[in-house]
């Protein structure tokens, strides 16, 4: 089974993208701790990485997508946020993808199945 890390500060988001990607057939980690999220990039084979911008702090996740991306260069990351200005900035250029958040989860769940197909 392929594993998705989810890392967002709202529970509420953690826990509804950790159902719906749990249901299309992926094992599904979640946190909000970024420190937590590296630990276990590192101790685990994680397959995809699903990345809010704003995490604790303002720019918390492209300081974790650069510190994902110097360890594990092949490791495929969507980053998902509130905030579509952030596709701009150059620093999170280097994720694989850029969803734009909203209530409708069709957009990030084709992003994943590009990237990361389920097992049939």
């Amino acid at each position: 089974m392929k594993k998705i890390l989810v890392v967002d500060d709202e529970k509420h988001i953690r826990m509804l993208y950790e159902k719906e990607f749990t249901e299309e057939g992926y094992a599904v980690r979640a946190t909000g701790d970024p420190d937590e999220a590296a630990a276990y990039c590192s101790q685990e084979n994680v397959d995809l990485v699903i990345l809010d911008i704003k995490l604790t702090d303002k720019d918390g996740g492209l300081e974790l997508l650069r510190k994902i991306k110097q360890h594990h260069k092949a490791l495929p990351v969507i980053l998902s946020t509130a905030y579509p200005h952030y596709q701009y900035d150059f620093a999170s250029w280097v994720a694989d993808a850029y969803v734009v958040k909203s209530g409708n989860l069709a957009d990030l769940k084709e992003k994943v199945k590009e990237i990361l197909p389920p097992f049939p």
